[in-house]
């Protein structure tokens, strides 16, 4: 279900996080693992909860939709090799709460003038980066409606 080499020359923006196949980004959602034996559920593959240390843990796709849990609005470049626009643009990174239960952090998509919390947001892929050999699947959520 991970996406390893799902797509010639794209790869997720960490291996385990995203489903196959990459080449449908509207068909990508997020990877999670959840625990058989207690039941906590993680975002990305794993093979060992980290809640209880079982080894009984499903790998399952998570919910496209979501609420926004809360968010902040980022209004200053961040440091270092930042790829964003130039001149610098604000956007918000928030919280969002899936139903499974865990809360990403992930950039919001996005009026932010209009942000809301409890706003019902859905995931987006798209190729992040590219270079000559390779493009970087990654993720947002962007507000509906």
């Amino acid at each position: 279900m991970a996406s390893t080499d799902a797509a010639p020359g794209r790869q997720p923006i960490r291996a385990g996080l995203l489903t196959a196949p990459l080449s449908e980004l509207a068909t990508v959602r997020l990877l999670g693992s959840r625990c058989e034996a207690c039941g906590e559920t993680t975002l990305g593959e794993s093979t060992t909860c980290p809640n209880c240390g079982s080894d009984a843990v499903l790998q399952l796709p998570l919910s496209r939709r979501g609420h926004l849990w809360t968010y902040t609005v980022v209004r200053h470049r961040p440091p270092g090799n930042y790829r964003g626009p130039d001149p610098f643009v604000p956007f918000a990174l928030g919280l969002v709460e899936l139903p499974e239960g865990l809360r990403v952090l992930a950039p919001i998509e996005a009026d932010i003038t209009r942000l809301k919390i409890g706003a019902e947001v859905q995931l987006r892929a798209f190729v992040r980066g590219r270079d000559p050999d390779r493009e970087v699947v990654s993720f947002a959520f962007a507000t509906l409606g």
